[in-house]
């Protein structure tokens, strides 16, 4: 296990920032504890379908659960200025007042296919056709952000097939989407 210790400011969402740390790692762990208040708590009762939200000066007790490239499982709870205690669910939305200090245990990379953990393994893989302009796109889009990738079979439907990470996120639109967001940037050779 690798200990992580992130510090976030005021205005961060508390959630967000835990993915951040899981998908910048490609790693997977839990929270180890959590010092730091909140100027607004939005979470999950048991049996709710909405978030509740709840603002004000608010002192994070704990925050337990699991962090994950694929996602995040987490339980918060917190007191309110009457010292009431509330918890549930994390949602996004919950923002940090002054400071939150959060450290996480990061679980060695697996080494499932799908997950890389070599630096510099392609983490994108492309089902092209031979004379397909779309195909023919994704790939140098690809070479030309110097994205590592390497070729998969097929499944049933139409090409280019692109999956990151193990996920298959579509076609060559997608790709393109994901460059326009700057989602892309993290898999450059050297990134």
């Amino acid at each position: 296990m690798e200990p992580k210790a992130i510090h976030l400011g005021p205005g961060a969402d508390l959630r967000k920032s835990l993915e951040a740390l899981a998908q910048e790692e490609l790693a997977e762990g839990f929270v180890l504890s959590v010092v730091g208040n909140l100027s607004k708590a939005a979470f999950a009762c048991p049996g709710s379908n909405q978030p509740t939200v709840l603002s004000g000066e608010l002192e994070i007790i704990t925050l337990q659960g699991t962090v994950s490239p694929k996602g995040v499982h987490l339980h918060l709870s917190f007191s309110d200025g009457d010292c009431q205690v509330w918890g549930g669910h994390l949602e996004h939305g919950s923002e940090v007042l002054r400071g939150a200090d959060v450290l996480v245990g990061l679980l060695k990379r697996s080494n499932k296919p799908g997950s890389p953990t070599v630096p510099g393994q392609p983490r994108i893989k492309l089902a092209v056709a031979e004379g397909c302009p779309w195909s023919s796109r994704a790939m140098r889009m690809l070479r030309s952000l110097g994205i590592p990738f390497e070729q998969a079979a097929p499944e049933a439907g139409s090409l280019p097939q692109i999956w990151i990470e193990g996920t298959m996120i579509g076609g060559y639109e997608d790709l393109a989407d994901w460059h326009g967001q700057g989602k892309l940037e993290r898999f450059r050779t050297g990134s």
